[in-house]
């Protein structure tokens, strides 16, 4: 029989499993009950009505929160020379083309996210091997594909996300630290499942938003109530 550790243990006096939360109660709850000596992630999961099989059901997107994730994100910027300083200048920790593309090829993968232009898709797209497993593709649908290379890089270091729904029909999601104030975790996770809600595809049917957990980095799960952010 697995033990409970001490913390765990505290962590889970502190609220009702049992018991739906508001999203505000939630993102109190999820501070109090962080007691890591770092500074953990605060994620949001939610489990939707579709069957990400099938193609008129799949829920994918970019969302960008209004107070960021609290991650120092790095950007990988893959453009033309002419496109280098213009990325720079917008915040990208890298910007170049072959030289870059070299690394990935060799098994460098050390960014979060890659921006690129349309034009250079065909030198970037045999790199899907490595870069597809890691979700680090540049995609169109999510913003990095394009030519405003600056607003792309902009967005991203602002608190722009992608989100996918997992073959559960889960969305995983980092709406911020626990260093973060409870209100600006809640708003975070408000925009997500706000955008998540509008999305909801016209092959969905019966409920929608099945249910919604805030959790921490090793902390246990709080369920919040759909009903107080739909």
């Amino acid at each position: 029989m697995a033990t409970v550790s001490k913390k765990r243990k505290s962590a889970l006096e502190k609220f009702d499993r049992n018991k739906s939360y508001s999203i505000g109660e939630a993102s109190a709850i999820v501070k109090e009950i962080s007691t890591t000596k770092f500074d953990p992630s605060v994620d949001l999961a939610v489990r939707l009505g579709v069957d990400p099989r099938k193609a008129n059901q799949m829920v994918r997107g970019v969302v960008t929160l209004p107070h960021g994730t609290g991650k120092d994100v790095t950007v990988l910027a893959l453009v033309t020379p002419d496109k280098e300083a213009e990325a720079k200048e917008a915040g990208a920790d890298y910007a170049g083309l072959d030289e870059f593309i070299d690394k990935i090829k060799g098994g460098w993968t050390d960014v979060d996210v890659i921006v690129t232009m349309p034009s250079v898709m065909g030198k970037i797209g045999p790199l899907g091997r490595i870069l597809g497993p890691r979700g680090l593709m540049p995609n169109p649908k999510t913003g990095t594909v394009t030519m405003d290379v600056a607003k792309a890089v902009k967005d991203v270091k602002g608190g722009k996300i992608d989100f996918k729904v997992d073959r559960y029909g889960i969305i995983h999601a980092a709406v911020g630290k626990a260093s973060f104030e409870a209100e600006k975790i809640q708003e975070n996770a408000e925009e997500l499942i706000k955008t998540l809600i509008r999305m909801k595809p016209t092959a969905s049917k019966g409920t929608y938003v099945k249910s919604i957990t805030l959790s921490s980095t090793m902390s246990p799960g709080i369920s919040v109530d759909a009903k107080s952010v739909s």
